[in-house]
This record gives structure tokens, sequence and C-alpha cells, in this order.
């Protein structure tokens, strides 16, 4: 089959285009039906179908394009599969209550979208460019190559196991509120993050292996360098942008002010590792300078009730507690009178 040259030679107009259609295609009817279910859905299949497109139009189909092309497959598929079922479960998404019905805030969410799937999936897009695919590929099973599929594989069972974990110990009514701290939760406080990461850059790693080991040269060996711009744009986003910041301390904030399981969530994040798995009876004893540098617990993180909490709630909450455990005195002496 000849290959297909599209708009350039690195497939980065193509996708970017295609990208742009499928999500606007689906903001239209989530903005016009006011329906919540197909948002990350979106997000998820397009990786899909960017990889299949790429492979497709590429003439050269060799073990490494197939497995990272299908690497990014099954990952985007897996997390678009897993996000439909969990907001089909819970019917609408709250992030969103503010937006929904404001045409322009809503699609910056989309047009960010899109910039997430076009920049993620560069490593598989360049992979499969003309401009890679003309030169000779170095056979399939280079040390990069294996170290790429160990890694795909640990960050794959890392990322589904902690969603379902994390799903079955949330649906169920006797843990509602309580502190998620099973599986692979009992060694880092977000296990599904750091899977997450781990496939981007192992996506890369295989991706890389014909610039790697000299077989391509001039813009193709820049190029499928450069494609590393998707792993450290998904790592700067969740632990920068969407991920831990929106998560850690509002979190520990919510909690604190309203007292909901307070005292456990504090032991758990002082004996549990943010991101990097890690033994937590170790952690725990760690210094705090080791927390913040090599463990990737930065101050942006962590919630100090002094500075964060609003203290005129946290006054409420503790007057109410009062009148109730009042009330229940009186109650009880009440009974021990009659």
């Amino acid at each position: 089959m000849a290959e297909v040259h599209a708009l350039d030679d690195y497939y980065l107009a193509i996708t970017l285009l295609i990208t742009i259609a499928y999500q606007l295609f689906f903001f239209s009817i989530a903005f016009s039906l006011k329906f919540d279910k197909l948002t990350d859905f979106a997000g998820g299949t397009n990786f899909v179908v960017l990889a299949i497109i790429t492979l497709a139009f590429s003439g050269h189909h060799n073990a490494r394009q197939i497995v990272d092309s299908l690497f990014i497959m099954i990952w985007g598929a897996r997390l678009s599969g897993f996000l439909l079922f969990r907001i089909i479960k819970t019917g609408k998404d709250d992030r969103f209550d503010d937006k929904r019905d404001k045409f322009f805030p809503f699609l910056g969410f989309w047009v960010f979208q899109m910039f997430w799937v076009w920049t993620v999936s560069l490593p598989v897009t360049i992979l499969n460019s003309p401009n890679v695919t003309k030169y000779r590929q170095p056979d399939f099973g280079t040390g990069r190559d294996i170290a790429g599929v160990i890694l795909f594989t640990i960050g794959f069972l890392m990322e589904s196991v902690s969603d379902i974990q994390k799903y079955r110990f949330r649906s169920r009514p006797e843990n509602k509120g309580k502190v998620c701290d099973v599986g692979l939760f009992v060694w880092t406080r977000h296990p599904n993050y750091f899977g997450e990461i781990i496939i981007q850059f192992s996506i890369f790693m295989i991706a890389v292996s014909p610039a790697a080991y000299g077989y391509v040269h001039g813009g193709a060996y820049s190029a499928l360098y450069a494609s590393i711009l998707g792993a450290f744009f998904l790592t700067i986003l969740l632990m920068f942008v969407s991920g831990l910041p929106l998560q850690e301390r509002p979190g520990a904030k919510k909690r604190y002010e309203s007292g909901n399981h307070w005292e456990s969530f504090s032991e758990y994040t002082e004996r549990t590792s943010i991101l990097i798995p890690f033994p937590p009876q170790l952690y725990v004893r760690m210094p705090i300078i080791l927390k913040r540098t090599i463990f990737l617990e930065l101050p942006l993180y962590v919630f100090d009730p002094a500075k964060h909490a609003d203290q005129g709630k946290v006054q409420e909450r503790q007057a109410e507690e009062g009148a109730a455990d009042s009330g229940n005195e009186q109650t009880q002496d009440g009974h021990a009178h009659e």
C-alpha cells in the first residue's frame, strides 16, 4: 500500500484538523442538548481515531508502528470506556456546572481538549509519518522497545486497576466520605495519575527508537525527539493544572471545613506518597525535605488549616456540632430521670 501524503509529511496538520472537527462535533451535541456523557468519551476515542488514520496512511507498517499505535489505542479506548461508564452511573459532570449554559467558557474546555489529544498523540503521529517511514527502521525488540513495553504494561495495569479499586470503594454506601486507602492507594494517593504518566513516556520511548539508534536523520530525527512534548504536556497537566492541584489542597480544605473524616485523611496524607509509589511505613518517617523534592509533594499541594481554611465555616460547623452534642446530652439526661 502506498503511503498517503496529507498536507505535510509529519501528519501534523491533518491530525490537528481531524481533532478539531471531531471535538467540535461532540461539542455541538453536548452544548445543544446539555449532555455531559460524551465529553470524556470524545477525548479518549479521539486518540484511537488519530492512531488508526495515521497508521492507515502510512505505507510502511512495521512492528514498532503497529505496537505503538495499538498501545495508544488501547489506552484511549479503556480510558474513554471507563469514564463513559462512570458518568452514566453518576448522571452529570460537576466540572461543567458553571459552564454548561455558557457557549464560550464551555467551548474553552473543548479547545483545551483538542490541544491535549493532538499533543499527547505526537509520538505515534510522527512515528507513522512519511518523513520517518522513508528511512529504514531498526527491527522491533531494541532495548528501548522492550523497556517501553514493560513500562506501558506497568502503567496500564496501575491506571486500570486503581480506577476499578476507587470506583468499587466509593460505590459502597458504608464508605461514603471515607478515605480511599485500599489496594494501590496504600502506596500512592494517585496511582492512576502515576500510571498515566508512565504510559505516555513508554509510548514515546518506543517511538523514538529509530532516532536513538541512528536510523533516521535530519528533521525526522528532531521531530521524533520533539514528540516527547506529549508526555511532558500530560505530566504538567496532571501536576500543575487539572490533576493534583484540583484534588489535593481543595480536597483537604473541604474535608477540614466539613469535618468529614479529617483525622483519618490527615493521617493518610502523612503516610502515603502523593504520586510515586512508596511503602507507607517508610514514607511516614521520611524528612519533609525529601517529600517536597524527590517525592514531588510540592508546597502548592499542601493544606495548612491556619492559612487555607475558611475559619468561619469551621466555627459554624463546630457550633452546630456543639448544639447537637448538647441536645443529645439533654435527651440522655431526660431518659435517665424517667
